[in-house]
């Protein structure tokens, strides 16, 4: 969520109203995988003016993940008008996006004063590593500063959920396809 509301406050005005909320499949109970029984449920919990829709591209084309996701939101909403979407595909996984700024990673690892290197990997490579949440994991553990035996009880899942609270300018992000691809999107909107 923060991702997106640094990318609104960089396109729309800055006294314009932003509710942003979280419609997490799991917490609306919905057993089914397929997003098009997704989308529905969750606009109706949480109406909404624009729809951002995450799917990694993983092994697909973006603009064949993009496809399915307007397509899921058109067969959902088949008999009234859809809510305006915003494909966001990572190229890989969202995790990728968070390989960029040391100081967020080491606040939500609980140690930001610490000193031992963490090698974080090139802003330009992110996109093409083979599995950026591993690599996430690593670095939390590593910029935890903890010792082997408190290591054990840490939690990289809950480590890596706050690191977007702690960096404020997302721009880095601009000179990744797949970002800047989620901005140009964003940036057409018609409001």
């Amino acid at each position: 969520m923060p991702i997106l509301h640094w990318l609104w406050s960089q396109h729309r005005p800055a006294d314009e109203l932003v509710v942003g909320q979280f419609a997490d499949a799991e917490y609306l109970n919905i057993a089914s995988r397929r997003l098009m029984d997704r989308v529905r449920p969750a606009c109706s919990l949480y109406p909404c003016d624009v729809l951002f829709v995450h799917r990694d591209a993983d092994r697909e084309l973006p603009d064949t993940r993009a496809s399915e996701i307007k397509n899921a939101i058109n067969t959902a909403f088949a008999d009234e008008n859809a809510p305006r979407a915003v494909c966001v595909i990572p190229v890989r996984m969202m995790e990728a996006w968070l390989l960029f700024d040391e100081p967020a990673l080491r606040k939500a690892a609980g140690d930001p004063s610490g000193q031992q290197p963490l090698g974080l990997p090139k802003l330009s490579q992110i996109e093409s590593l083979p599995n950026p949440k591993q690599t996430l994991r690593e670095l939390l553990r590593a910029a935890s500063g903890l010792p082997p035996q408190r290591l054990r009880r840490f939690r990289e899942d809950r480590a890596a959920r706050l690191i977007t609270q702690f960096i404020e300018d997302f721009s880095p992000l601009r000179k990744l396809s797949a970002f800047s691809r989620l901005e140009e999107e964003f940036a057409d909107l018609k409001f």
